[in-house]
């Protein structure tokens, strides 16, 4: 008879991966550190409440710009003197500061300078934390909507090249390929400062389907760059059509009743006519100029309107439409100087047709618009600091937000982060430094804050793991500092790691090839919230830290499952209800320090007195 077993028997506990939270990745417990409630400024009570959990590095969270203006500078000082008591370290989230200036009522270079004020405070407030080392300031990289993403298929890209050649004569670049993974972009107009999301679209044209059977027929993919540039047109030939039609108004009247008063007319603009005289000029002549005035309005309001559009022209056109535009506008000035309605007409009319073959770039995808006046923030507080800290100024550390806003991606934050060492580099620069020097103080004081729970929401648009490790590879060299969280990628649940679906493992390797030796922040309030118990145990279980300083078993993972009772008591010496009472013993031990019942806010609290 055959027997077979189901059972397949218990793991070995004493197997360093033994562990269902263990992430196969070990951390030591000196780099893993933990944050601070969002909700008080009583940060003081925060970071004991942490490091009697045994926390050795602690992120200051007041992230609401009121919470943290309320914490008293002493408060900073007496924090670092926890601390240092205690061996730990602090890290600081700087309070929701739009870095661009942009707000809802539009976008102003006082705004923006506001910004970096405040940015600035936030910098010398850390400091007072730690003055002797460069303490990490995580802000994030943009409060605004920006690109959404999401997988496109090799079908998607072979049709999209097939019908680029066949529209634009040419094959379509990589950038111009990579452009169709953007799902959806924000446009900020660079005038009027106001937002329009613009949408990966498919389009059917007649002049494309023309002679074509139907079966034939396929809407062409446009990518939302090329919906932009779309945009762009529309609302340049828009502007000009409003010119066109006011001066085909004019001409329409000119056309009649101009050649009745041309002889005069030159007169009557120079004031060398007076009212009185014109009142004296036959009622048919005195009724054409009636009418030639009215158009001369029409012709002005056309000139008015094309001065507004010249200037967007100039202002946002390439190099090479400014000299083109240039030229145009010295034949404009010949014409229009001349006192002949018709002529003037004329001239608003070839500068209109010679602004068709310009395009600017009005409408700009908000990441870009961003990049500049963010960028003008954080170089120029990094700058500040460095001026007056010198090698002991704090670390500026952007971090990313999740998909959907502005800088979620890696190349968009690269972006950033290089323009920002750049203002930091040109105001260094001006004040004398060399630019070598310059740059390397840039490198070191402006990098990222990477979180992946941030990061692992690009599942809910359809991305895999590889897609989320591949976007740590991008912006690996420039990571400061990290946010670990979990999460199953359609919130930011902010669980410990390991109990989500965070490649946690493979980021951190990705980190490490490049260098990286930063402290790593548990965001786990969610857990904290719902479940009213600390994340230590579960953290150092998931990372597989070690028990002792040295990187070597027992690790924490394994040691969770294995007994580790206590003896409280050595009879009348010693006895047990004496330490329960008072506190003394292990039994009474919070359970995140290895106890065996929960922590209370006073071990002394209702004791009989002696």
């Amino acid at each position: 008879m055959a027997y077979e077993f189901f059972y397949s028997g218990t793991p070995y506990s004493l197997d360093p991966n033994y562990g269902e939270l263990f992430i196969g990745y070990r951390v030591p417990q000196t780099e893993i550190g933990a944050p601070t409630s969002i909700q008080t400024a009583n940060q003081i009570q925060e970071v004991s409440n942490l490091l009697n959990q045994g926390v050795k590095t602690i992120e200051l969270q007041p992230i609401s710009p009121e919470v943290f203006d309320q914490i008293p500078k002493q408060h900073f000082k007496e924090i670092a003197r926890l601390q240092k008591m205690s061996g730990a370290e602090t890290t600081v989230h700087a309070p929701m500061i739009e870095p661009s200036g942009l707000t809802k009522e539009g976008w102003s270079e006082a705004d923006r300078e506001t910004a970096e004020r405040q940015l600035k405070m936030v910098v010398e407030k850390s400091h007072e934390l730690n003055p002797q080392g460069n303490i990490p300031i995580t802000i994030h990289a943009s409060a605004l909507p920006g690109t959404e993403f999401s997988p496109v298929s090799k079908e998607m890209v072979e049709e999209y090249k097939r019908q680029f050649r066949e529209r634009e004569r040419r094959e379509p670049t990589l950038e111009e390929i990579k452009e169709l993974s953007k799902k959806r972009i924000v446009a900020i107009n660079q005038e009027t400062k106001q937002t329009i999301p613009i949408e990966r679209e498919q389009r059917i044209y007649p002049h494309r389907i023309a002679g074509k059977a139907l079966k034939d027929i396929k809407p062409e993919f446009h990518s939302p760059k090329e919906e932009l540039q779309i945009v762009n047109e529309s609302d340049w030939h828009n502007n000009l059509t409003q010119v066109i039609f006011y001066k085909n108004r004019g001409d329409e009247i000119i056309e009649t009743y101009y050649p009745a008063v041309k002889h005069i007319w030159p007169a009557i603009l120079t004031g060398q006519i007076t009212p009185e005289q014109m009142e004296q000029l036959p009622q048919a002549q005195k009724a054409a100029l009636n009418n030639v005035r009215g158009a001369y309005e029409y012709v002005k309001n056309s000139q008015l309107i094309l001065n507004s559009m010249f200037s967007k022209a100039y202002k946002y056109g390439t190099e090479e439409e400014k000299a083109r535009l240039k030229k145009a506008a010295d034949r404009f000035g010949e014409k229009i100087r001349i006192p002949d309605i018709a002529i003037q007409s004329k001239a608003v009319q070839d500068l209109a047709i010679e602004m068709q073959d310009v395009t600017p770039k009005l409408f700009i995808p908000i990441e870009d618009f961003a990049a500049e006046h963010s960028a003008k923030t954080f170089g120029n507080a990094a700058f500040h600091a460095y001026e007056k800290y010198g090698n002991k100024t704090p670390i500026i550390s952007i971090e990313n937000l999740f998909p959907g806003m502005a800088f979620s991606r890696s190349e968009q934050l690269k972006k950033l982060v290089d323009n920002s060492r750049k203002k930091f580099v040109e105001q260094a620069v001006k004040k004398g430094y060399s630019e070598s020097d310059a740059k390397k103080a840039a490198e070191r004081t402006i990098g990222v804050t990477w979180d992946v729970g941030h990061l692992n929401m690009m599942r809910k648009s359809g991305f895999k793991k590889e897609d989320i490790v591949k976007e740590t590879e991008k912006i690996a060299k420039y990571v400061k500092h990290v946010h670990l969280t979990d999460n199953f990628g359609y919130s930011d649940a902010h669980l410990p790691p390991g109990m989500g679906n965070v490649p946690t493992k493979e980021i951190l390797q990705e980190l490490e090839k490049k260098g990286f030796a930063g402290k790593k922040i548990i965001e786990a309030g969610g857990f904290v919230q719902h479940f009213k118990v600390p994340p230590t145990q579960a953290v150092l279980e998931a990372l597989g830290s070690p028990l002792y300083t040295m990187m070597a078993a027992p690790y924490w993972n394994q040691v969770r499952a294995s007994y580790g009772g206590y003896f409280s008591g050595y009879g009348p010496i010693l006895p047990e209800q004496h330490f329960s009472m008072y506190g003394a013993g292990f039994s009474g031990m919070p359970i995140e320090l290895g106890g065996q019942m929960p922590g209370k806010q006073s071990r002394f609290s209702g004791t009989p007195s002696e």
